[in-house]
């Protein structure tokens, strides 16, 4: 770690140029976030913007993501590592926001260096206050599962990963979590910290079966490795701005599942709309340009909850198949159901999108007609907003715009102009609907699999 980008990790003291440098280069960190429910193909965005970016960041969220970027044929998939890890001369930052299981994190090293990633470890910064994830939060969180099933109050399974994260985030809400920092610190004071947490976790789930101190022997080996990873990555990135270095930001899950503006209950346990991206790095909010919305071409989500474009036909079953919707997560099918605008509109609105990717435009190549969630109806009236009630949202009626399909394979096609008119069409309906211009389309899953769009102000216009 001994480059530029690392001096003053090391205490050295910055030059006079440094210290003159612009506080802000006017909006350097470009964002990526998801504009549905998750699974909609951010991995693939990151790792084209990252083959020019100098940092790749993950703010929030824990290995409960999973992002799969194709390359050469060889798949990787991510759940805590920053899916720009690929470039090898980018640094990965994981964030303040994020709680990290260790095992998981080296588990997720180990698998991607014997795929042919290398020095992934020399270009890996962690966040020094970044919470940790124990197996007693992943005992936990299947436990809270176990009983919300028992109660009726939802089916097993259909709001969680069992991977912790729930826990883990309350651990940190209530002040008795323990943080990397605290990993790497003083290993008598992490014991004491950590028993005491186990007899928390005891007291709230009798049945819970922790061997604290063999765990302790295991996070002591743990502590010397991650070590020289562990730094102020808010020190870092704010020194990364100055530099005008180019700054990538990953979200994780997807602006429906914030646990604020998604549908709640059924979402996540972090902020992962673009306020997250503000507090789970300590990055100012004028520091960020550009924020890219990746919007698969269909709608999928996994779990349960309402979904007012779900297909469960045909349909449905076709846009399953052909996406491969399992979750790379929780290997679970995902739900899957034709474009929703109204969606596309609440996380805008909460966003700010500059720009949009249209993913896996390729998988309705063999469809007579496709449809777009235009509105939500309830009792004869247009719902003005995306309803916070599920129990409304679960009710409501969709009115849709049936555009004609294209019935043609779109995977080998690079230009818009080379589209099928109707496939042009589709991408067009989309920004003129949602008053934000397309900026990539997705046509497969490999990484050159991509339609780069040109457009100027206003309405796109392809060139």
């Amino acid at each position: 770690m001994a480059t530029d980008d690392f001096a003053f990790l090391n205490g050295a003291i910055p030059t006079q140029d440094q210290l003159v440098a612009k506080e802000t280069s006017s909006g350097s960190v470009k964002v990526v976030l998801g504009a549905q429910w998750g699974d909609e193909g951010k991995g693939k965005i990151v790792d084209l913007l990252a083959a020019t970016a100098d940092v790749v960041c993950r703010c929030q969220g824990g290995n409960n993501a999973g992002h799969t970027v194709v390359v050469n044929n060889k798949t990787y998939d991510f759940h805590l590592l920053p899916s720009g890890v690929i470039n090898p001369s980018c640094i990965s930052v994981i964030g303040n926001g994020v709680v990290i299981h260790v095992p998981g994190l080296f588990d997720e090293i180990e698998k991607n260096e014997a795929k042919g990633l290398s020095n992934m470890k020399e270009r890996l910064l962690i966040s020094d206050r970044a919470h940790l994830v124990f197996d007693l939060h992943q005992q936990a969180d299947s436990q809270q599962e176990l009983e919300k099933g028992k109660k009726g109050r939802i089916v097993i399974e259909a709001r969680t990963t069992k991977k912790g994260i729930g826990p883990a985030y309350s651990s940190k809400a209530t002040r008795n979590g323990l943080r990397i920092g605290d990993l790497i610190g003083d290993f008598e004071k992490f014991s004491e910290k950590y028993r005491h947490l186990v007899e928390s976790y005891n007291r709230m789930f009798p049945t819970l079966e922790v061997n604290a101190e063999a765990e302790l022997q295991l996070y002591k080996d743990y502590a010397n490795r991650i070590s020289p990873m562990v730094a102020d990555t808010v020190n870092y990135l704010h020194e990364a701005i100055k530099r005008n270095k180019n700054i990538i930001v990953e979200g994780a899950n997807a602006a429906m599942l914030d646990i604020d503006f998604g549908t709640y209950p059924y979402v996540t346990s972090s902020n992962c709309s673009i306020g997250g991206v503000c507090t789970g790095l300590g990055i100012p909010p004028r520091s960020i340009g550009e924020v890219y919305g990746i919007v698969k071409a269909y709608t999928t989500r996994v779990g349960d909850g309402p979904f007012p474009t779900e297909q469960i036909n045909q349909i449905g079953e076709d846009l399953q198949k052909r996406g491969g919707e399992i979750g790379v997560t929780t290997r679970r099918k995902r739900r899957c159901g034709w474009l929703d605008l109204v969606v596309l509109r609440h996380t805008n609105m909460i966003n700010g999108y500059t720009s949009i990717a249209v993913t896996k435009l390729d998988i309705l190549d063999v469809f007579e007609e496709i449809k777009i969630g235009v509105a939500y109806i309830k009792d004869g009236r247009k719902l003005l907003c995306f309803p916070a009630d599920l129990d409304l949202l679960a009710s409501v009626q969709v009115e849709y715009v049936t555009l004609p399909g294209w019935k043609a394979s779109t995977q080998a096609v690079r230009k818009f102009q080379d589209l099928p008119l109707n496939a042009q069409n589709y991408i067009k309906t989309i920004e003129k609907l949602l008053q934000v211009p397309v900026k990539w389309v997705g046509v497969g899953q490999s990484r050159d699999s991509i339609i780069h769009l040109l457009y100027t102000r206003g309405p796109f216009f392809s060139k």
